[in-house]
């Protein structure tokens, strides 16, 4: 077998068997993945890049797909579309976010979704993305992008 393909699959069992040992009960979409004493902290978090990640430059979200469906590697869990539906994400459970529920979106602010990409969450599939895979202002991009999952 080629050596990326062993690669693959080996990365592949890990993550299955990570998964299985999360918590199954978590699938509520609107929960906050954000530790309640950790909340404030990051509702405040922002960046230059752009005030609110709805309203972001076409060039910053084109930045941001580049990355989710690159260097970040979301897509492998969230899906190319956004709903959660990506290879590995059929894997885990809880099951990813689907990005393109508006109602989830609405309820989470950039700071939010930030910190999640930042920290990752626990009991989940969601591992933190900065620095190991991201920068901040790539980070930044990546919720431009997600936020325009849901047509905004």
């Amino acid at each position: 077998m080629k050596r990326w393909r062993w690669g693959l699959l080996v990365a592949g069992a890990t993550l299955l068997t990570v998964s299985v040992g999360f918590a199954a009960s978590d699938n509520d979409s609107l929960k906050p993945r954000v530790p309640a004493g950790q909340m404030d902290e990051a509702k405040k978090l922002s960046t230059s890049l752009f005030k609110d990640a709805k309203d972001a430059p076409k060039e910053i979200v084109d930045q941001g797909k580049s990355l989710y469906e690159g260097k970040g590697s979301c897509f492998n869990c969230h899906g190319k579309s956004g709903k959660g539906d990506g290879p590995i994400g059929a894997m885990l459970t809880p099951k990813p976010r689907d990005l393109t529920n508006c109602e989830f979106q609405n309820t989470r602010s950039d700071g939010e979704l930030f910190w999640v990409v930042k920290n990752g969450v626990t009991g989940t599939g969601m591992m933190s993305l900065i620095p190991s895979t991201v920068n901040e202002e790539e980070g930044w991009k990546i919720i431009a992008y997600v936020r325009s999952f849901c047509g905004n």
